[in-house]
Protein backbone atom coordinates (compact mmCIF):
# COMPACT_ATOMS: atom_id res chain seq x y z
CA UNK A 1 0.00 0.00 0.00
CA UNK A 2 1.48 3.15 -1.02
CA UNK A 3 0.63 7.02 0.42
CA UNK A 4 -1.02 7.51 -3.40
CA UNK A 5 -2.84 4.33 -2.61
CA UNK A 6 -4.12 5.44 0.93
CA UNK A 7 -4.68 9.44 -0.71
CA UNK A 8 -7.03 8.20 -3.09
CA UNK A 9 -9.12 5.80 -0.89
CA UNK A 10 -9.18 8.68 1.40
CA UNK A 11 -10.09 11.32 -1.42
CA UNK A 12 -13.48 8.53 -2.32
CA UNK A 13 -14.87 9.43 1.15
CA UNK A 14 -17.84 12.57 0.29
CA UNK A 15 -18.47 14.86 2.96
CA UNK A 16 -22.23 15.35 2.92
CA UNK A 17 -23.53 18.54 4.80
CA UNK A 18 -26.50 18.38 6.54
CA UNK A 19 -27.26 14.83 7.18
CA UNK A 20 -28.93 13.27 9.45
CA UNK A 21 -29.66 16.48 10.54
CA UNK A 22 -28.50 20.30 10.35
CA UNK A 23 -24.64 20.74 11.66
CA UNK A 24 -23.79 17.64 11.17
CA UNK A 25 -20.95 16.61 8.60
CA UNK A 26 -21.67 12.95 7.21
CA UNK A 27 -18.87 11.05 6.18
CA UNK A 28 -20.14 8.33 3.57
CA UNK A 29 -17.74 5.81 2.91
CA UNK A 30 -19.63 4.14 -0.35
CA UNK A 31 -17.47 5.47 -2.93
CA UNK A 32 -14.62 4.00 -1.45
CA UNK A 33 -16.58 0.39 -0.67
CA UNK A 34 -17.30 0.44 -4.48
CA UNK A 35 -13.34 1.09 -5.68
CA UNK A 36 -11.90 -2.08 -5.58
CA UNK A 37 -8.50 -1.02 -5.42
CA UNK A 38 -9.37 1.28 -2.86
CA UNK A 39 -11.19 -0.89 -0.63
CA UNK A 40 -8.21 -3.20 -0.76
CA UNK A 41 -5.77 -0.47 0.23
CA UNK A 42 -8.40 0.48 3.27
CA UNK A 43 -7.96 -3.49 4.20
CA UNK A 44 -4.84 -3.95 4.31
CA UNK A 45 -3.76 -0.49 6.10
CA UNK A 46 -6.31 -2.17 9.16
CA UNK A 47 -4.70 -5.56 9.42
CA UNK A 48 -0.91 -3.75 9.23
CA UNK A 49 -0.43 -3.65 12.78
CA UNK A 50 -2.05 -6.63 13.89
CA UNK A 51 -1.11 -9.10 10.97
CA UNK A 52 -0.49 -12.24 12.55
CA UNK A 53 -2.18 -11.25 16.30
CA UNK A 54 -5.68 -11.87 16.05
CA UNK A 55 -7.69 -15.22 14.73
CA UNK A 56 -11.19 -13.24 14.53
CA UNK A 57 -12.19 -9.71 13.30
CA UNK A 58 -15.20 -9.10 15.58
CA UNK A 59 -17.65 -5.83 13.22
CA UNK A 60 -20.16 -3.66 14.80
CA UNK A 61 -23.53 -2.94 13.19
CA UNK A 62 -23.91 -1.80 10.43
CA UNK A 63 -21.11 -0.79 8.64
CA UNK A 64 -18.52 -2.15 10.90
CA UNK A 65 -19.73 -5.41 9.20
CA UNK A 66 -18.72 -4.29 5.71
CA UNK A 67 -15.17 -3.63 6.84
CA UNK A 68 -14.76 -6.51 9.30
CA UNK A 69 -16.11 -8.90 6.36
CA UNK A 70 -13.57 -7.60 3.78
CA UNK A 71 -10.70 -7.72 6.68
CA UNK A 72 -11.47 -10.96 7.85
CA UNK A 73 -11.37 -12.54 4.08
CA UNK A 74 -7.95 -10.70 3.35
CA UNK A 75 -6.43 -11.90 6.84
CA UNK A 76 -7.84 -14.92 6.13
CA UNK A 77 -9.91 -15.44 9.64
CA UNK A 78 -13.61 -15.81 10.31
CA UNK A 79 -15.86 -12.94 11.46
CA UNK A 80 -18.12 -12.29 14.51
CA UNK A 81 -20.98 -10.01 14.27
CA UNK A 82 -21.68 -6.88 16.76
CA UNK A 83 -25.61 -6.15 16.49
CA UNK A 84 -27.99 -3.65 18.03
CA UNK A 85 -30.11 -5.16 20.78
CA UNK A 86 -32.87 -7.58 19.83
CA UNK A 87 -31.34 -8.72 16.43
CA UNK A 88 -29.43 -12.12 17.65
CA UNK A 89 -31.60 -15.12 18.10
CA UNK A 90 -29.08 -15.93 21.00
CA UNK A 91 -27.48 -13.04 22.88
CA UNK A 92 -25.38 -14.43 25.17
CA UNK A 93 -23.87 -10.85 26.30
CA UNK A 94 -24.78 -7.19 26.12
CA UNK A 95 -23.62 -3.94 26.91
CA UNK A 96 -24.78 -0.87 27.16
CA UNK A 97 -23.64 2.64 26.57
CA UNK A 98 -24.03 6.35 26.17
CA UNK A 99 -25.10 8.34 23.62
CA UNK A 100 -25.53 12.19 22.61
CA UNK A 101 -29.07 11.72 23.41
CA UNK A 102 -29.70 8.64 25.50
CA UNK A 103 -28.33 4.78 25.45
CA UNK A 104 -27.96 2.26 23.03
CA UNK A 105 -26.90 -0.85 23.60
CA UNK A 106 -25.26 -4.05 21.80
CA UNK A 107 -25.31 -7.90 21.78
CA UNK A 108 -22.62 -10.66 20.64
CA UNK A 109 -23.15 -14.50 20.51
CA UNK A 110 -20.93 -16.81 22.49
CA UNK A 111 -19.79 -18.79 19.55
CA UNK A 112 -15.83 -17.84 20.14
CA UNK A 113 -13.45 -20.37 22.45
CA UNK A 114 -12.84 -18.11 25.41
CA UNK A 115 -9.41 -17.01 24.45
CA UNK A 116 -9.48 -15.88 21.18
CA UNK A 117 -7.74 -13.33 19.78
CA UNK A 118 -10.19 -10.75 18.42
CA UNK A 119 -9.36 -7.80 16.53
CA UNK A 120 -12.61 -5.08 16.87
CA UNK A 121 -13.47 -3.14 14.02
CA UNK A 122 -15.78 -0.57 12.82
CA UNK A 123 -15.95 2.16 10.34
CA UNK A 124 -15.54 5.39 12.15
CA UNK A 125 -13.84 6.50 15.70
CA UNK A 126 -16.04 9.13 16.69
CA UNK A 127 -16.77 10.00 20.71
CA UNK A 128 -15.36 6.44 21.28
CA UNK A 129 -18.96 5.15 23.27
CA UNK A 130 -19.22 2.14 20.75
CA UNK A 131 -16.27 0.81 20.68
CA UNK A 132 -15.41 0.62 24.38
CA UNK A 133 -18.40 -1.06 24.60
CA UNK A 134 -17.51 -3.87 22.05
CA UNK A 135 -14.32 -3.71 24.11
CA UNK A 136 -16.05 -4.65 27.19
CA UNK A 137 -18.92 -7.05 25.39
CA UNK A 138 -15.54 -9.34 23.84
CA UNK A 139 -13.65 -9.20 27.92
CA UNK A 140 -17.38 -10.24 29.04
CA UNK A 141 -17.26 -13.38 27.23
CA UNK A 142 -13.90 -13.60 28.03
CA UNK A 143 -12.37 -13.16 24.41
CA UNK A 144 -8.76 -11.33 24.20
CA UNK A 145 -8.73 -8.29 22.33
CA UNK A 146 -6.10 -8.30 20.09
CA UNK A 147 -6.61 -4.46 18.94
CA UNK A 148 -9.49 -1.82 17.76
CA UNK A 149 -9.06 -0.59 14.39
CA UNK A 150 -11.60 1.99 12.58
CA UNK A 151 -11.22 3.44 8.41
CA UNK A 152 -11.45 6.80 9.94
CA UNK A 153 -10.87 8.85 13.26
CA UNK A 154 -13.06 12.02 13.97
CA UNK A 155 -10.08 13.41 16.46
CA UNK A 156 -11.92 16.04 17.65
CA UNK A 157 -14.31 14.28 19.33
CA UNK A 158 -11.69 12.56 21.76
CA UNK A 159 -12.39 8.89 21.08
CA UNK A 160 -9.48 7.67 21.81
CA UNK A 161 -9.90 8.98 25.33
CA UNK A 162 -12.74 6.70 25.78
CA UNK A 163 -11.87 3.57 23.48
CA UNK A 164 -8.00 3.71 24.57
CA UNK A 165 -5.75 3.38 21.72
CA UNK A 166 -7.60 3.22 18.09
CA UNK A 167 -5.59 2.19 15.12
CA UNK A 168 -7.21 4.77 12.53
CA UNK A 169 -6.35 4.50 8.68
CA UNK A 170 -7.57 8.33 8.38
CA UNK A 171 -7.05 11.01 10.78
CA UNK A 172 -10.08 13.88 9.92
Amino acid sequence: MTSAALAHAESLIASIPDFPEPGVLFRDISPLLADAAALRTVVDAVIAPFAGGFDVVAGVEARGFMLAGAVAIAAGVGMAPIRKAGKLPRPAASVSYALEYGTAQIEMSNDLPRGTRVLLVDDILATGGTLRAGQQLLAELGLELAGTAVLMELASLGGQEVAGPVHAVFRV
